[in-house]
């Protein structure tokens, strides 16, 4: 099965530096093969078994926390979800741009009382919209200047998410596919 892993917080603004042949020996090492990694931040596609891969975000997290000193959590998708998460997009239906979409990917599915406690208006002109254990956001002015981060919805929803842009959600999908 192919599966694409998202690390949080890796060589962003010069720190946490984790480079992208060091992250694929890690990936190596648990066990998966067909090891590819995407960008620098922290995208990683690999096949393997299941009971392989539901191992693989503890064991890759306390690897890199050893090896490098810094926690970087680890959230897997496997191809099927992926696919289902370009479908979902509410904004792509709407016909927003593409390039002020973003899909905040949760490791855990955040309970109904959690959503209800996000603020709709915290960050005007953004929005967000959270279908299972996504985050659809539409951020017009930049995720840079958006206050719907990582930390806010980390600490309504508890539960930890990682970001990507549209265009990186594509591509991975694409990779996986490949």
């Amino acid at each position: 099965m192919t599966y694409v892993a998202m690390l949080r917080g890796i060589n962003v603004g010069g720190k946490h530096t984790l480079p992208m042949q060091h992250l694929a020996k890690i990936f190596t090492e648990c066990g998966c093969a067909d090891v590819r990694t995407y960008i620098q931040s922290g995208n990683v596609v690999f096949t393997a078994p299941c009971r392989v891969a539901t191992g693989v975000p503890a064991t890759a997290a306390k690897t890199i926390e050893g090896q490098f000193g810094f926690a970087a959590p680890v959230i897997l998708r496997t191809m099927d979800e992926m696919t289902a998460v370009v479908r979902r997009n509410p904004f792509l239906k709407a016909g927003l741009p593409e390039i002020s979409l973003h899909v905040c990917f949760l490791a855990e599915q955040p309970s109904t009382e959690a959503v209800r406690t996000l603020d709709p208006d915290r960050s005007p002109p953004d929005q967000f919209q959270v279908v299972g254990r996504e985050i659809y956001l539409h951020t017009p002015n930049g995720m840079g200047r958006t206050k719907l981060t990582n930390a806010y919805f980390d600490s309504r929803l508890s539960t930890i998410g990682t970001a990507r842009n549209w265009a990186t959600v594509l591509k991975l999908l694409e990779l996986m596919q490949s």
